[in-house]
């Protein structure tokens, strides 16, 4: 199928994910996963309906936004590493991969320095997997607090990269871990920070992730198929 006609398969699925868990399809955001895809591929799916991408190298996103793209949100949803944040805050609305206290100290001195503020989300690793980046749930609460106290950052939730299994439903209990876990978070009432988003599912289990209570959605290879 066309771009356009993924676009439209993919918010319809979000739409009735939501509906089965009785929530408002508008309470989730889809972030079009744009890694490797030409700017004239990204306008077609904005053309069609997306308003946010997401982009997993600071460098690739540079080069695209340098040549312009019409009026869209735009997250990183990849590693951040510590050298390329100061690239990173012009560039981005979001910061979804904050996987360290010192990856956010890094944001919070370049805020400071350039007088930024930048939204973020923590990324928690719910399947123990030692290849994935992101903090263990253990450690979350604490590193939170942390956080907190940092100029510049707004942290606004959580994140998740789920297992990389064939059934979905084998990923569901990554999903409830990181619900379970901004639950916890919520009833420690941290100033100043908010748990309003949990950015959790890709392509093959967005849906999954909708029903476990997604309120961002990262889809790319259901969307313009699979990249290199």
């Amino acid at each position: 199928m066309a771009i356009a006609d993924n676009v439209r398969e993919v918010l319809g699925r979000i739409e009735a994910a939501a509906s089965r868990a009785l929530r408002d399809p508008g309470d989730v955001k889809l972030v079009t996963v744009t890694k490797t895809v030409e700017p004239a591929r990204i306008v077609e799916a904005i053309e069609a309906g997306a308003t946010c991408i997401g982009e997993n190298r600071v460098q690739e996103a540079e080069r695209k936004f340098k040549g312009g793209l019409p009026p869209v949100e735009k997250h990183l949803v990849g590693h951040l590493q510590t050298n390329k944040v100061r690239k990173a805050l012009p560039l981005f609305d979001m910061i979804q991969s904050v996987d360290s206290v010192r990856l956010a100290r890094e944001i919070s001195t370049a805020c400071e320095s350039t007088g930024a503020d930048i939204d973020v989300l923590v990324e928690v690793n719910t399947s123990g997997e030692e290849t994935k980046f992101g903090l263990t749930p253990d450690e979350t609460v604490e590193a939170i607090e942390e956080m907190a106290d940092l100029r510049g950052l707004r942290v606004l939730g959580l994140m998740t990269i789920g297992a990389f299994l064939p059934d979905p439903e084998d990923v569901r209990p990554c999903f409830r871990r990181l619900r379970e876990l901004r639950n916890l978070i919520e009833e420690r009432v941290i100033p100043g920070v908010s748990m309003e988003h949990l950015s959790m599912g890709m392509t093959n289990d967005y849906e999954v992730a909708i029903e476990e209570g997604a309120t961002i959605v990262r889809v790319g290879r259901a969307i313009f198929g699979e990249r290199g």
